[in-house]
């Protein structure tokens, strides 16, 4: 995935934290870009963060949602 494909929002939110962006850079290009989907649907700067957070809570697969 093309660092211009990801949402500001969630680049930023990314940027933010090491370990997350870690877990996001590992994963396979098809999950990055569900991932990255997901995003879009983000209303808020929490939201974001927690969406974030998951790929840390559930080993590199994105919290649903």
């Amino acid at each position: 995935m093309e660092k211009t494909e990801l949402p500001l929002g969630l680049g930023m939110a990314l940027a933010q934290n090491e370990a997350a962006m870690k877990q996001f850079e590992a994963l396979p290009a098809e999950e990055k870009k569900q991932f990255a989907e997901r995003a879009h649907a983000v209303r808020s700067k929490q939201e974001m963060r927690r969406l974030v957070d998951g790929l840390l809570q559930r080993g590199g697969g994105g919290a649903e949602g």
